[in-house]
């Protein structure tokens, strides 16, 4: 009987454990189920979610939703052919953009034109500053109402705005005017340099980087001054400068001009007859220049296309204004700029261009 109570005892317990087992399994069972479940239903909330925000970015990103203006320098054949290439990108792209051209070339008047910028409540500002210091202010106005501020030829403040947008890095591309005046002056000589304005800061990136390209090279050359002549972006300023130096340094031997006006240099040499005599290099546009290339009084032209310049900048504008951003890597849509390397917020291009008298007829700007 003893054996028999522990036998029915052992039964009944060993039944216990299995009912307790099979009860504890079901609601694992029924959890796991949920959860899965659970997962299942956000995952397709997550996908409907960014299908509809794929729809939200496509629809608000419309170019023709967003208004962008350029604001140049001033009236010239350089921002000339810079109006071209935005003019360009409205036609490509159906975005909203415009220039806007500065009575005189000076802050003051892009100051006045961003301030009714500003009031309009555009998308983005595009400007290439005469004096990027001075622009700084209005430049944190127009971002603090939210528009998006995008430079060109305005590395030194582009931790002020959302981008700024430069065709080479500039220490690279001032290098070429002393090298290329180098080679024209056969590494002997006195030679002076202009610059548009001391205030313009990629004129001034470029002249001292090519007088330090000179100076680590060509012992045998030397600078007369050691501030750049100013020109004041114009072909008469270049040629009145021009003519006072000569008079100062009857024996230079050759000039540089960081702004596009180096064709007033060569008016000054012609008027004296050391227009084949005293080598001339410059930025220069080739329309601008051929004339002097050919007849031999200037050397050498570099420049880089202000029509691309105008586009990128604008393009990056609206990337940005959008919502889209722009990081190295990104296309700007135009020649040179179509993998753009971005350090220190600013979208570098690789469209630097140089030219001669055998040349300069490839370029028809």
């Amino acid at each position: 009987m003893k054996k028999m109570m522990a036998m029915l005892m052992c039964m009944t317990m060993f039944a216990s454990m299995l009912a307790g087992c099979g009860s504890s399994n079901q609601p694992a069972a029924a959890d796991s189920a949920a959860t899965d479940n659970a997962a299942a239903e956000t995952e397709a909330e997550t996908e409907d979610t960014t299908e509809a925000s794929a729809e939200a970015v496509d629809k608000s990103a419309d170019p023709a939703d967003y208004k962008v203006v350029m604001v140049v320098k001033q009236s010239d054949s350089w921002f000339d052919d810079m109006v071209t290439g935005v003019e360009q990108l409205q036609k490509d792209t159906g975005l909203n953009v415009s220039v806007q051209v500065p009575e005189t070339g000076d802050a003051a008047s892009q100051i006045a034109i961003m301030e009714d910028l500003i009031a309009q409540g555009v998308d983005a500002i595009c400007v290439v500053p005469n004096d990027p210091e001075a622009l700084v202010p209005t430049i944190e106005k127009a971002r603090e109402a939210g528009i998006v501020v995008v430079t060109h030829e305005a590395p030194g403040t582009a931790d002020k705005v959302d981008l700024d947008v430069e065709a080479f890095i500039n220490e690279e591309f001032g290098q070429l005017f002393g090298k290329s005046l180098a080679e024209a002056m056969g590494g002997k000589g006195k030679y002076a340099g202009f610059v548009g304005g001391l205030t313009m800061e990629t004129h001034m990136a470029w002249y001292k980087a090519a007088v330090e390209y000179i100076e680590a090279n060509y012992p045998d050359m030397e600078c007369v001054t050691e501030e750049p002549y100013e020109d004041g972006n114009s072909v008469e300023g270049a040629h009145d400068k021009t003519l006072e130096i000569l008079k100062a340094y009857p024996d230079i031997n050759g000039f540089f001009d960081c702004s596009a006006q180096g064709g007033g240099i060569c008016e000054a040499l012609l008027e004296k007859d050391k227009a084949t005599t005293i080598p001339v290099v410059s930025l220069a546009l080739p329309s601008m220049s051929s004339t002097y290339l050919k007849d031999g009084s200037m050397a050498h032209g570099l420049a880089w296309r202000p029509a691309d310049a105008g586009y990128a900048t604008c393009y990056a504008a609206y990337l940005l204004a959008s919502g889209q951003g722009v990081e190295t890597g990104t296309d700007l849509k135009i020649t040179g700029y179509e993998s753009v390397n971005v350090e220190n917020n600013i979208a570098y291009g690789f469209a630097p261009l140089e030219f001669t008298a055998e040349n300069v007829d490839d370029y028809n700007f």
